[in-house]
């Protein structure tokens, strides 16, 4: 199936190196025709298509991508498709299913031989919502305010449906609050604003007359207060952009209202996962590569460039404004997934000497090894600028691995990804919080897969339990006090491959932590 090819290949682009698409065109002229029967299908019609072809192959297959996406612009792999089927013959007509799939822009590319070279010239598309206007949470908060300073955030990404003609306005709350028929919330709060946290009701209305009205806080903190008191950090794997799930997007954007995050550390982003949330969210954001992001409720003043290649290549930074003196540097890993230490252990009975050869052939070792050096400065500065780690770090924790746990027959396992973030000064935010692994094991692999599926050489062992561990993390330095640490899902995740229909977006469970920032 090209779904399954396509994820092999996208972990393996993720491990390399993905290769990142650009705007332009292909260079080498296809020479047959691919047409649609509509520009615009409501979500839940079949995308109908047309083509010609002198190169007929059974292996020539049509693939929907986003717009902007995932699509091969350059006839390259990028991510995989939301949506495929095969076509044969000179000529013939062909369906796309579009049920579970964002309202939205997208585009059908003809692709010859199982590959990434056009057969045609892509067609574009937009699939419009079959469902009623809605926000896609009753009740949410935006980004602190501080009293006497102007104030500006958005709502008008988190609305789903039909929203054409879409327009907002204030329906109650503080009189310093406006709300613009775009979306817009902004106004300057009052000395007196800070005794109460301001509840906004704002009403979203399409041009069919449909209305929803949401609950919207933010919180006003007086001139020299701490703006962030509070802040709430993230690691979140999204699963290949959220595409095996229906509805991904919207149901990642409700898990992140819900949560009232402040900074999120994203992977398996693909190409737009990171700029559409954030931009859904009125947020900040900062993408690199096509594989790791992070999002901010709060203005990102400083951007690790890309790099292509090498251990550093799985890691991002930026720095995040919290405060008028306040900032926090957040790093964003992906490290290596093959070989994986939980099947070596648990399926392989390797010794320790072996395990840790493997964590080097990896590449896990050596990425954390270089991650931590190009930290180094950050640590150094970390008493004044705090430091976040959030990340899929695709290996277990030596906290977690203990004589208390005895986890597949091993008393411990000093699994370099976390001794050397400890090593470095970096503390394990969800065991701070929690330290016994016995009770509180912070399982994160996975909410999804209870048996293993086969795989990384262990095929005999095929239809056993899945190893459930700890592999997503928030760690840190600095001047913050952890008050909780969760591991999250959302509902109850029905075990692949009867997964599509989930709540929860993700194979991995989500890691959130809340920090006390201030220093009084």
């Amino acid at each position: 199936m090209r779904w399954l090819k396509s994820l092999v290949v996208a972990m393996l682009v993720l491990s390399t190196g993905a290769v990142s698409a650009s705007a332009s065109v292909s260079a080498a002229a296809p020479d047959g025709t691919l047409t649609l029967a509509s520009s615009t299908v409501r979500r839940g019609e079949p995308i109908q298509a047309s083509f010609t072809t002198p190169r007929p192959d059974p292996t020539n297959w049509l693939g929907l991508y986003t717009d902007p996406g995932d699509g091969p612009v350059d006839e390259k792999f990028v991510g995989p498709s939301v949506r495929w089927t095969y076509i044969s013959g000179e000529s013939g007509a062909a369906t796309l299913p579009t049920d579970g799939l964002e309202p939205g822009n997208y585009i059908v590319f003809a692709l010859a031989k199982d590959g990434y070279q056009w057969l045609a010239t892509p067609v574009k598309l937009r699939i419009a919502s079959d469902a009623p206007l809605h926000f896609i949470a009753d009740a949410f908060k935006l980004r602190n305010a501080r009293a006497l300073t102007p104030y500006q955030a958005k709502v008008g990404g988190v609305v789903r449906g039909d929203t054409d003609g879409l327009t907002f306005r204030k329906v109650s709350g503080p009189r310093w609050v406006s709300v613009s028929a775009d979306g817009e919330v902004t106004g300057t709060p009052r000395l007196r604003d800070t005794l109460r946290p301001a509840s906004l009701r704002v009403e979203a209305r399409n041009a069919r007359a449909e209305t929803s009205v949401a609950t919207v806080g933010i919180d006003v903190r007086r001139p020299g207060q701490d703006l962030v008191p509070e802040l709430k950090a993230m690691s979140f794997n999204l699963w290949h952009s959220g595409s095996q799930v229906d509805d991904g997007r919207e149901k990642e954007l409700r898990f992140l209202l819900r949560s009232d995050v402040d900074v999120v550390g994203l992977q398996e982003t693909s190409a737009v996962s990171t700029r559409e949330l954030a931009e859904a969210l009125g947020w900040d954001y900062h993408q690199s590569g096509t594989d790791i992001g992070v999002i901010s409720r709060y203005p990102i003043t400083e951007r690790k460039a890309p790099v292509d290649g090498g251990p550093l290549s799985v890691a991002t930074k930026v720095r995040v404004r919290i405060g008028e003196r306040q900032d926090v540097v957040v790093w964003n890993v992906h490290l290596g997934y093959n070989p994986y230490g939980p099947y070596d252990t648990c399926f392989g009975k390797l010794t320790q000497e072996q395990l840790l050869a493997n964590e080097e052939r990896s590449g896990r070792a050596p990425q954390i090894q270089a991650i931590l050096s190009e930290m180094g400065p950050d640590l150094a500065a970390a008493r004044r600028t705090p430091v976040l780690l959030t990340g899929d770090f695709n290996a277990p924790s030596h906290l977690d691995w203990t004589e208390a746990t005895r986890r597949c027959g091993y008393t411990s396992v000093p699994w370099p990804t976390s001794v050397l973030p400890t090593q470095a000064g970096l503390r394990d935010s969800y065991r701070v919080a929690h330290p016994n692994p016995v009770t509180a094991p912070g399982v994160t692999w996975s909410p999804i897969y209870p048996v293993f599926t086969g795989g990384y050489g262990y095929d005999p062992h095929k239809g056993e339990p899945e190893p459930q561990d700890r592999i997503d993390f928030v760690y840190y330095a600095g001047p913050l006090r952890v008050t909780d640490s969760s591991v999250l899902v959302e509902g109850t995740p029905t075990a692949v491959p009867n997964h599509r229909g989930n709540a929860w977006s993700s194979d991995h469970a989500a890691v959130l932590t809340t920090f006390r920032t201030s220093r009084r």
